[in-house]
């Protein structure tokens, strides 16, 4: 159980692991997550189910090297196995046909948009999608999005393929030249941030999904919890998805810095004892 069945680089620090699974495999939704550990002394960390096949039981989880636990998945191959996957986790994508959806992902956030995406377009929305990464290098299942999208805008930051610029340019773009009735935000949280902001400009419903620090994934521990709408809530347990106009973003923003010198020194600890 939990072996690694296939595993490739889609950039040179973002993996794609597909994972026996199959009781999740069967279960899962669009929008929903799984909590894994690497070994009885990893942490655990949620992951969002980008793909799954229901036929061979797998999930897909696309992972980016950042500290030490996210090393430690990335140097799984074929035949290796992750200690726990818990799962499926996170109330699913509410998706019904509404016109014309914007579906915007910045970085490693294009992989939960993913499923997003393909489930709008599958429920007979107009789909646009807009990809957003600092260069070309970073750049993530662009090819995959592209196979049901019916149109698809790429920035980067530094210009180096689609358009120069910031997501946000790109989605403006979008937003003054045709009717859009719901947009779908998923990437780091400062670009959530403005992309809410826009969107609340120009009155478009937006949904963000957002990736906090968790540790149950159960709604006990609080360690995920945000302000929206003026009110406490649980992003494990509540989201991951909220009304993006509603986000405390500021606040998330802090609590998603509070361990920075505790993983810093993981980091480094396990640099020394890696190979």
């Amino acid at each position: 159980m939990n072996k690694v069945v296939a595993k490739e680089f889609l950039s040179d620090n973002v993996a794609r692991l597909v994972i026996e699974v199959p009781l999740i495999a069967k279960k899962q939704k669009p929008g929903q997550f799984v909590i894994v550990r690497t070994d009885d002394r990893g942490e655990r960390i949620p992951l969002t189910i980008a793909d799954a096949d229901k036929e061979n039981g797998t999930i897909t989880l696309i992972v980016q090297r950042v500290g030490t636990s996210s090393h430690k998945i990335c140097d799984l191959n074929a035949g290796d196995a992750l200690l726990d996957v818990s799962g499926p986790l996170g109330r699913p994508t509410h998706v019904e046909k509404v016109g014309t959806v914007l579906a915007c992902g910045g970085g490693v956030g294009i992989a939960p948009l993913y499923p997003i995406a393909r489930a709008f377009k599958e429920a007979g929305n107009r789909l646009v999608t807009v990809l957003g990464a600092r260069s070309r290098d970073l750049l993530i299942l662009e090819k995959e999005m592209a196979v049901f999208a019916d149109e698809l805008v790429v920035m980067t930051d530094d210009g180096s393929y689609g358009k120069k610029g910031l997501i946000t340019a790109g989605i403006e773009e979008v937003l003054v030249r045709e009717p859009v009735h719901l947009v779908v935000t998923i990437g780091p949280a400062v670009m959530m941030k403005f992309v809410a902001l826009l969107t609340k400009k120009h009155n478009v419903p937006t949904i963000a999904s957002l990736n906090t620090i968790m540790v149950d994934g159960t709604g006990m521990c609080g360690a995920c919890r945000v302000t929206v709408g003026g009110r406490t809530r649980f992003v494990c347990v509540d989201g991951p998805e909220f009304d993006a106009h509603e986000i405390d973003y500021d606040e998330m923003i802090k609590r998603l810095n509070t361990y920075q010198r505790e993983e810093r020194l993981s980091y480094d600890a396990f640099r020394k004892t890696s190979p």
